[in-house]
């Protein structure tokens, strides 16, 4: 039997975890942005879509951190790929871990407007990632993901 399946084709995405060590314990970048389809304001890591013809993810991942974060990494590394909703959704979304951060020069920033401008934005120790994570207190796919890859991997 043949069997017909409806789905939404997308370009794919990116986020990425920018991480810094240089006040001890690790602590990750997050943005909070207000998101319709939720109705909530999400905590989330910097992110886009594959939307750029002919640019590598690598390139898009730094791209997004310029733009949303004000950061540039020295290394970019690819630290988990998920499909949100492989039932409906063919979108691949991958994750890049960047550190060796340094700021965007102030005249080289990207503007922010709209919803983007004035979003809160800061650090949080990784410890109390993990820990809303695992509270129930995040559901955000990507930066749940993010934050028990960056978790397992440090663990001896």
């Amino acid at each position: 039997t043949e069997v017909v399946r409806e789905y939404v084709a997308h370009t794919g995405a990116v986020a990425v975890l920018a991480v810094r060590e240089d006040r001890g314990e690790p602590e990750i970048f997050l943005i909070q942005q207000y998101r319709h389809p939720i109705g909530a304001h999400d905590w989330e890591i910097p992110a886009g879509l594959l939307d750029v013809e002919g640019e590598a993810p690598e390139l898009t991942a730094a791209r997004e951190l310029a733009e949303e974060a004000d950061l540039v990494a020295d290394h970019l590394e690819q630290l988990v790929a998920h499909t949100p909703s492989p039932g409906g959704l063919d979108e691949t979304i991958t994750v890049y871990l960047a550190t060796g951060l340094s700021d965007v020069p102030q005249d080289a920033r990207y503007e922010r407007e709209d919803e983007e401008a004035g979003m809160p934005c800061g650090w949080v120790p990784l410890s109390v990632a993990v820990d809303a994570v695992l509270a129930g207190q995040v559901r955000n796919g990507p930066v749940m993901l993010a934050v028990l890859a960056l978790h397992a991997r440090r663990r001896p």
